[in-house]
């Protein structure tokens, strides 16, 4: 595998800040620094904060389409593939406790600073929307697929945000076997 980038580099030091801080509380100085810049190398790769967040998007987006394709070679099931997306809340529960979903926290953000790129980082909910909807389409969930993908981002999503209010282990395990059996209802 290559080196990341200099540009590569950024992007997840930028990417990472913003998680734990927030876009807004990030600034260039944050990000050089977390990557060992001057500014003016800093400036080379990036000439805004906006430009940085549109990156940062990017990067996220084919994360988690590279994420996505991997489930879909190794499990066999959409319902297996479905519990995959569930078990983020339990892979991810240490990041979740304390700075809640990735996504979710960027687009709260976002949406609270009317920020213009509000709608590109929304990509990001929309991309497991359309691949939990194919997922319900291929139970034969046809004519409530896109509802019941629904479903399951507000359960995340919910899951997410008590996990990161309360810090309860034992919540969020009883809610993914939850949400488990009732995906084994779905299965043929």
């Amino acid at each position: 595998m290559p080196a990341a980038t200099t540009r590569d580099q950024i992007v997840a030091a930028a990417d990472r800040l913003f998680y734990h801080h927030g876009y807004e509380h990030t600034s260039f100085a944050d990000i050089a620094g977390a990557v060992g810049l001057s500014r003016g190398n800093f400036y080379y790769h990036f000439k805004s904060k906006d430009a940085i967040l549109d990156a940062v998007i990017d990067a996220r987006l084919a994360g988690t389409r590279r994420m996505l394709q991997q489930w879909e070679a190794e499990v066999p099931t959409p319902v297996g593939r479905i519990v995959r997306y569930v078990e983020i809340v339990l892979t991810n529960r240490a990041d979740i406790q304390d700075y809640g979903c990735p996504v979710g926290t960027l687009t709260t953000e976002l949406a609270k600073l009317e920020h213009a790129m509000l709608g590109q980082a929304s990509r990001l909910f929309t991309l497991f929307r359309a691949w939990l909807r194919e997922q319900f389409t291929l139970l034969g969930q046809t004519e409530r697929a896109d509802e019941l993908a629904m479903h399951v981002l507000a359960f995340s999503q919910g899951v997410a945000v008590m996990a990161n209010a309360f810090h309860d282990e034992t919540f969020i395990q009883r809610e993914v076997d939850r949400m488990r059996e009732w995906l084994h209802t779905y299965e043929k």
